[in-house]
């Protein structure tokens, strides 16, 4: 059963991310304050949860949302900054997004970066456990899924419509195949050490 707030008060916002673990594409991050009596039956973490689901809840989130905030990292941005400090970064742009100011912030994990002076407090698998880290993981998800299906049909050999940019064994042997390309990103190990190749 998730709960709806871990401070109490009004404003709290939960943020979380999607896309860390990609070969390609950006990271993701998403805020979200939803209204404190926010239920609806689907709502769950949204690695449990199917694509239709995760669907039909993005614009129910939208609509009733008191605020949310969306935030892309893209690949270059990523291999500039690290994949973890891309994910802070990238939560940090999501509630600057969003056109209130929360009181109190819950994150997704075990890190965070101090948001200007607003209390906060990390949570281990928080999308698992409060309705607004849900929420964001729902429409990190999701927009990060949009993009990565939209830059498919740029490059149809990587998967992606399927993969979203995730080391598969499809995905690598694509990247073996014909490379890399302007959306890989470049710091991170595309394929085992035995099939090596120069990225440029």
């Amino acid at each position: 059963m998730l709960k709806s707030s871990f401070s109490g008060v009004q404003l709290e916002v939960g943020t979380d991310e999607a896309g860390r673990g990609c070969l390609s594409g950006p990271v993701v991050a998403a805020a979200v304050i939803l209204p404190r009596d926010f239920h609806h039956d689907l709502l769950n973490d949204s690695k449990q949860m199917s694509e239709k689901k995760r669907k039909i809840l993005r614009p129910v989130i939208e609509t009733q949302a008191l605020a949310y905030g969306v935030a892309f990292i893209h690949n270059q941005e990523v291999d500039r900054l690290n994949v973890l400090q891309a994910s802070l970064t990238g939560m940090h742009r999501a509630i600057d997004l969003m056109h209130l100011v929360p009181e109190f912030i819950i994150v997704d994990g075990n890190q965070f970066k101090p948001y200007k002076e607003i209390p906060f407090k990390t949570i281990i698998k928080g999308d698992a456990k409060y309705k607004s880290i849900a929420a964001a993981s729902i429409l990190a998800k999701t927009y990060r899924d949009d993009f990565m299906e939209k830059i498919h049909e740029k490059f149809p050999c990587y998967h992606w419509k399927k993969n979203k940019g995730y080391p598969t064994q499809e995905h690598r042997a694509a990247i073996a195949k014909f490379g890399v390309t302007e959306y890989h990103r470049k710091s991170f190990k595309l394929l085992p050490t035995q099939l090596r190749f120069d990225i440029g």
